[in-house]
């Protein structure tokens, strides 16, 4: 009877463990959809329902080297009416927090080609900006003509770029990008630096199609030009820049455009290292 007492009694104690650990299982999945929640609000500002992330594009300089119309043969193999968002020359405050803000209310991702020497300024925004999901690319230390120096510094303020981003992302200064994105400052190259670049396994972007926010104009004008653009190429990569007022002002409503006119974003990423893949 002392046996069938104890086996009984040790039966409870599992049966209570499990029941422990499921209920520890089903908080930690409540928390972390509340989380997600919290991070990526499904209504927009009008209650409406955000336009969010279509699909994430893994990208993989063995078969993609180089993408964008703007530069090169080829581009993102995206569907129509499919969008890829890029900013470059940031991070900047405040302008790149509003562009942040923008996206996060749509629950957009984008991808952010940092120049180094703002990354070193403004570590906690490059850290906020992959916190919210965003991925980022490099863009040199100081944004100079690559086409234009001596080539035996073209190198070095790409490296020094690389280790910029990566100090302030991640607290480790390294040539080795955790993100293997790169753009030309200007979109101007040299074919000895595209093959090395190739040879890291980096991938150059260019883009397809652009806002011309460097050039003046009101949020409404680019806000014109840039729905001209896409409506006629009907999707692509996107070029745009986070440190100009005018484009944190307008994308908002560019933001609502997609998501009325039914384009969808595509978010990118890394693909993993070809011993990673499965």
């Amino acid at each position: 009877m002392k046996n069938i007492y104890r086996q009984k009694t040790a039966l409870k104690c599992v049966s209570l463990t499990i029941a422990i650990f499921a209920a520890a299982l089903a908080s930690s999945a409540l928390c972390a959809s509340t989380a997600q929640a919290a991070e990526c609000p499904r209504k927009d500002a009008l209650g409406k329902d955000a336009l969010g992330t279509s699909r994430i594009l893994s990208v993989d300089a063995a078969t993609t080297p180089r993408v964008g119309l703007k530069s090169f043969p080829q581009t993102l193999p995206l569907r129509d009416h499919e969008v890829v968002l890029t900013f470059d020359d940031g991070p900047s405050p405040p302008t790149t927090q509003r562009i942040l803000a923008a996206l996060a209310q749509e629950c957009v991702h984008a991808t952010f080609f940092l120049i180094g020497r703002s990354a070193s300024a403004h570590p906690d925004l490059v850290r906020r900006i992959a916190a919210e999901g965003h991925t980022i690319g490099h863009h040199t230390w100081s944004h100079p003509n690559l086409g234009r120096i001596k080539p035996e510094e073209v190198n070095g303020e790409i490296d020094r770029g690389i280790a910029a981003d990566e100090m302030a992302l991640h607290g480790t200064s390294t040539t080795t990008p955790s993100t293997p994105f790169f753009r030309f400052p200007y979109f101007e190259s040299r074919s000895a630096t595209l093959e090395m670049l190739q040879s890291r396994g980096i991938v150059v972007f260019g883009a397809d199609f652009w806002a011309s926010d460097w050039n003046p104009m009101t949020p409404d004008q680019e806000l014109s030009l840039l729905i001209e653009r896409l409506d006629a190429a009907r999707k692509g990569i996107i070029l745009l820049h986070d440190p100009k007022a005018r484009t944190a002002a307008m994308l908002p409503a560019f933001l609502r455009y997609l998501k009325e006119n039914n384009y969808r974003v595509v978010h990118l990423v890394p693909a993993a290292p070809s011993g990673d893949r499965r």
